[in-house]
């Protein structure tokens, strides 16, 4: 298994994005529930990124919290379920320096709006703290900041099947973003609306497109059993949800 924070994980900082299409933020509010807000200034993380950043956090739990933790590139790169060549190995590098200029704001709040706590409003928050590259021993050693254990608090966190992670298809990002949001919540029958999910997502195409690769998203989280009887369907207001059962 592996664990992402609930308010990230229901937010739009990593999206199915296409290729080519990251764009920079500045102090962006991100697409979240009413009881988080996430302000992020970086590049568009896609889901990819989600995968490095789960197994950062795994491999961070074998170590003391707060002290440095070392990798070995290509066993990292094998347990993200990618190859070890050269142009990984640059992907990898290149999306780690990433991750350590990625700047958040997040701010979760009761249900009465009150807030319940803030993370980065006084001290910037990184996803990475530091990171440095050992040439020599192929070896990456990064700081995690010991606020994530404000976020991982109160079991507000998403538990994931690593194997059926690895195990989603290739070009099936949409399927890993909708993974995420599955896991956040513990209730049996999910609805989201369908306007939110686009904007989750990122997607910028038209809605009917935007069914289109939904619909191909909740049938491999089917095929997975992950969810099971994904359809469309109208709220109380008369717009379009998808609704799903959590397995």
């Amino acid at each position: 298994m592996r664990a992402m924070p609930n308010q990230i994980a229901r937010s739009s900082l990593f999206a199915p994005i296409a290729k080519g299409h990251r764009k920079m933020h500045n102090a962006t509010v991100l697409v979240s529930r009413k009881d988080g807000v996430l302000e992020y200034s970086g590049e568009q993380l896609d889901e990819a990124d989600a995968d490095i950043v789960l197994q950062l956090m795994y491999e961070a739990l074998q170590s003391i919290p707060g002290q440095p933790v070392t990798i070995n590139r290509a066993a990292f790169l094998r347990a993200i379920g990618r190859n070890t060549g050269k142009s990984d190995y640059t992907w990898l590098h290149r999306r780690i320096k990433a991750l350590t200029a990625a700047t958040l704001f997040i701010e979760a709040r009761r249900s009465d709006g009150s807030a319940k706590y803030r993370v980065g409003d006084t001290k910037a928050f990184h996803i990475l703290s530091d990171f440095e590259y050992n040439e020599g021993a192929e070896t990456y050693t990064y700081t995690l900041d010991q606020r994530w254990k404000v976020l991982f608090g109160n079991r507000e966190f998403a538990l994931i099947d690593w194997e059926k992670r690895l195990n989603i298809g290739r070009g099936q990002d949409m399927a890993k973003a909708l993974q995420l949001l599955v896991a956040t919540s513990a209730d049996p029958v999910q609805r989201y609306a369908l306007d939110w999910l686009k904007a989750k997502m990122q997607y910028g195409s038209p809605l009917r497109k935007f069914k289109v690769a939904i619909k191909a998203a909740t049938d491999e989280l089917e095929r997975l059993q992950i969810i099971a009887g994904a359809r469309f369907a109208l709220n109380t207001r008369g717009k379009e949800q998808m609704v799903w059962t959590k397995l």
